[in-house]
Order: C-alpha cells, then sequence, then structure tokens
C-alpha cells in the first residue's frame, strides 16, 4: 500500500456538514471552555438546529472526542509516510522529528493542549479522549515504525513502546513547554533544527543498530 493510501485511511468519506459542525466546536470549546459550552451555543455557531446537531453527536463529550480525533489525524499520518526501510535512518528520523514539532508547535496544537490541561481534572474523560485519540495512537504508530526499522536491521531489538516514548519527548525537548507557558511564543527555525539534531543523536546512541 502506497504512504498516500495509507494515511487516505486515516480520512473518513467527506461530510461538509459534519466538518463544519467540528470546526465550530473546537472553536467553541476554546473561546468558552468545556464546562461553559453547550449543544445549544455549538448549534447556534453552525446555524443549524439542535437536532442537526443531535443527528451527528448523542452528546457533548461524543463531539469533543470526535474534535480531538480529527485535530489528531494529521499528526498520525506523518507515521504513515516514513520510509525507515531504505532511506538513511538518521535523515528519516531527522524529517519526522522536525514535521512532529512543527506540528505541536502549531496555535492550534498550543490551544488544544492548553484546552485539555485546563479541563481534565474536572473531567477526566477529555484527558483520556485526548489521550486515546492522540499520545496513546501515535505511540502505537510510531512503536510499529519502529519494529519495521529493527527488522530492516536500522534498530537494536527493545521495546518499540519504550522507543516511541523516548523519541517522542526527546523531539518536544522545552519548546512545546515554553511555547504553552508563553516563555517563548515563538522558537524559531534554528531552535528547532537543534533540538532535533539533539533528539535524534540521543535516541540513535540508546538505540542504534
Amino acid at each position: 500500500m502506497s504512504s498516500s493510501a495509507a494515511v487516505a485511511r486515516l480520512k473518513p468519506e467527506r461530510d461538509e456538514k459534519r466538518e463544519q459542525i467540528l470546526k465550530e466546536a473546537y472553536a467553541a470549546f476554546l473561546d468558552e471552555g468545556f464546562a461553559a459550552t453547550s449543544m445549544s451555543s455549538i448549534a447556534a455557531r453552525v446555524g443549524g438546529s439542535k437536532a442537526t446537531l443531535y443527528n451527528y453527536f448523542s452528546s457533548k463529550e461524543e463531539l469533543f472526542a470526535a474534535v480531538i480525533d480529527e485535530k489528531c489525524r494529521d499528526f498520525q499520518g506523518i507515521f504513515l509516510e516514513a520510509d525507515v526501510e531504505t532511506a538513511d535512518f538518521r535523515k528519516v528520523l531527522t524529517q519526522l522529528g522536525e514535521r512532529m514539532l512543527h506540528m505541536m508547535l502549531r496555535d492550534d496544537s498550543i490551544a488544544t493542549f492548553r484546552l485539555i490541561t485546563a479541563e481534565s481534572a474536572r473531567f477526566p474523560e477529555l484527558g483520556r479522549a485526548f489521550y486515546g485519540s492522540g499520545r496513546k495512537r501515535g505511540k502505537q504508530m510510531l512503536a510499529e515504525l519502529f519494529t519495521r526499522a529493527q527488522k530492516a536491521g536500522k534498530l537494536r531489538l527493545g521495546n518499540p513502546q519504550d522507543m516511541a516514548v523516548l523519541f517522542i519527548e526527546a523531539c518536544k525537548g522545552e519548546l512545546v513547554l515554553l511555547k504553552a507557558w508563553n516563555v517563548n511564543p515563538k522558537p524559531t527555525e534554528k531552535e528547532i533544527k537543534a533540538n532535533i539534531a539533539t533528539a535524534v543523536t540521543v535516541f540513535l546512541a540508546a538505540y542504534g543498530a
């Protein structure tokens, strides 16, 4: 299966009304927070009735989970596009890490992270939804990629899940938190590349074949 076909598997058949609902719901959750957002206020943003909204989603919680799932699809797609069997593995890891970090540093990604952090203490189901659709699924997909790399002789044998966690955290470094906390709201390309170069070097020192 080609990488483009694999990425296509992540995307459901297009439904413009559903896309509009998800877009307006996401904006509402960011503007008002989860608790203050109602299905009525989302319906008002969409410009339809609550009945139309409930035709797509049975509850605000289900709608929120769908919003999070949608926000995570682009991130997951980059794992399916990496060629770990035949290409220069350090270069592949560097490109993968830079793409990951750029996505984590996007304004909408930071806004989502802040929302989940702020709301998950009162609504733990939100944290679970974000973890399941984002972190957990991404970790699984990256572990599958590293399993392929092991079979290709690019990585030593080891637990691919542990490898995935180390690589993700090394790529994040401090830059994501520094932006989330407004300490460094606009990391430079030089900072991003330096962070990933260090992450790749550390990862290959630990697991490189």
